[in-house]
């Protein structure tokens, strides 16, 4: 089972929550005002051609940055002249105003903002350094996420996803996993979101992280048990396994030659599925899985090469 595709939004208020000691935020207006505006857009703005009057492709969706370039123009200009163009950008809907090395506000800017519920920050950083910082603080919001019901172990360096249905034993395998020297990553629940548009990774709920579920001993400490060494915080996610009951599967696949893939939030991630019998050592498989997931993924293909040995005798004892 899955959860719905988590569309992030935030606000102005998550944003300085999450992101004030790091960015070195200081309100300067009061505190609380236009913290409920949303941010919709996880880049930055620098409004200079917006304070010049030109608004044809302003990004109102965006923080806007002050730097030196932009105070430098409002100060080079009449005090009316400054409160109409600090109005006219106010009036639109900007998530909120941040300005970069702690430069002086114009009295009119914080008027404007106060009028309009707009939230005014000031920040030490030198503006690109702020601009950048912002800029990844803002991706991590906004990465995309998902939810998927299974645990997820680091398996010498493998990230791996341990699906099934309730009771099949996926704690169980996870924890003979951690035995054996692996990492939990999450334990029933696993959250995954989109690093820079290119890999998926995996973490636990922070309630949740670093404990385990195990039917008849309960709730345990992953780290307490077994040394912090046992516990990843996240993971790319490279293989996935769903563990299924032997009598529940049509067919099993013997030779390895069809590779069958899991989508989660667009990425086609590798996947396995292992019969559950009593008497396997499922720990086991799912670490050999893993292994031979990382042998393919270095160009070593067990199954092709073993199907490549068995035609070439067969052609030989033809041609003989």
């Amino acid at each position: 089972m899955t959860s719905p595709v988590k569309h992030p939004t935030i606000t102005v208020g998550e944003f300085f929550t999450r992101h004030s000691e790091a960015l070195q935020l200081k309100p300067l207006t009061e505190t609380g005002v236009g913290f409920g505006r949303t941010i919709l857009e996880p880049t930055i703005n620098r409004p200079g051609l917006a304070l010049c009057g030109f608004f044809a492709y302003f990004a109102d969706k965006r923080i806007q940055v002050l730097g030196s370039a932009e105070l430098a123009y409002l100060n080079s200009i009449t005090v009316e002249e400054v409160s109409r163009r600090v109005a006219e950008l106010c009036s639109h809907p900007i998530p909120c105003i941040v300005v970069a090395r702690e430069l002086q506000v114009p009295p009119a800017l914080l008027e404007a903002a106060r009028m309009h519920e707009i939230a005014v920050f000031l920040s030490p950083m030198v503006t690109m350094r702020f601009i950048n910082a912002a800029t990844l603080a803002l991706e991590f919001d906004f990465a995309p996420r998902k939810s998927e019901y299974g645990s997820m172990v680091d398996i010498q360096g493998m990230g791996v996803l341990i699906r099934g249905s309730s009771g099949i034993g996926k704690s169980e395998v996870g924890l003979g996993l951690i035995e054996r020297g692996c990492s939990l990553v999450a334990d029933d629940i696993t959250h995954f979101r989109v690093l820079d548009g290119r890999e998926l990774m995996g973490t636990a709920s922070e309630l949740g992280r670093g404990h385990m579920e195990i039917r008849g001993l309960g709730v345990i400490n992953v780290t307490a048990v077994f040394g912090v060494s046992a516990l990843r915080i996240e993971k790319r996610l490279d293989l996935v396994v769903t563990l299924k009951d032997w009598q529940e599967i049509e067919s099993i696949d013997r030779t390895g030659l069809e590779q069958e893939y899991y989508e989660i939030l667009g990425f086609y991630i590798p996947h396995v599925t292992i019969p559950v019998r009593p008497g396997r050592d499922l720990a086991r498989l799912v670490e050999v899985a893993a292994m031979d997931q990382k042998l393919k993924s270095l160009g070593y293909n067990s199954a092709v090469e073993f199907n490549d040995r068995l035609m070439s005798a067969m052609q030989k004892k033809k041609d003989r």
